[in-house]
């Protein structure tokens, strides 16, 4: 499956495939890139519904789109994470820069 990109105002969702390895994270880097060149995006959300395994290639797509907006509080969301990924994102300190939820949220009302 590849990944799925969907904007809605200035928030930009990512639903990320069952692996996230290099290939896939240099991917969603590219294409992210690209709709942030056209459009302005405030905030990414990040979709782990049907991850189950993610590498550090992951956590560094994660840390550069951190990078990529600003670094501002509030900027990267993490949604429907199970607990795996959740364990992973705190282990590496990801954690301290986004917001994790394990329930789907909507783009509304991030980070104001």
């Amino acid at each position: 499956m590849n990944p799925l990109f969907e904007t809605e105002g200035a928030c930009l969702t990512i639903t990320l495939p069952a692996e996230v390895d290099h290939p896939v994270s240099d991917m969603i880097r590219k294409e992210s890139d690209r709709i942030m060149e056209k459009t302005y995006i405030k905030t990414i959300v990040f979709d782990f519904e049907k991850t189950g395994f993610m590498d550090s290639s992951g956590i560094g797509l994660i840390m550069g789109r951190y990078r990529a907006l600003g670094m501002r509080s509030g900027c990267i969301r993490a949604i429907q994470v199970n607990s795996h990924i959740e364990k992973l994102l705190r282990l590496s300190g990801v954690h301290r820069y986004m917001e994790i939820q394990r329930q789907e949220a909507a783009c509304e009302n991030i980070g104001e």
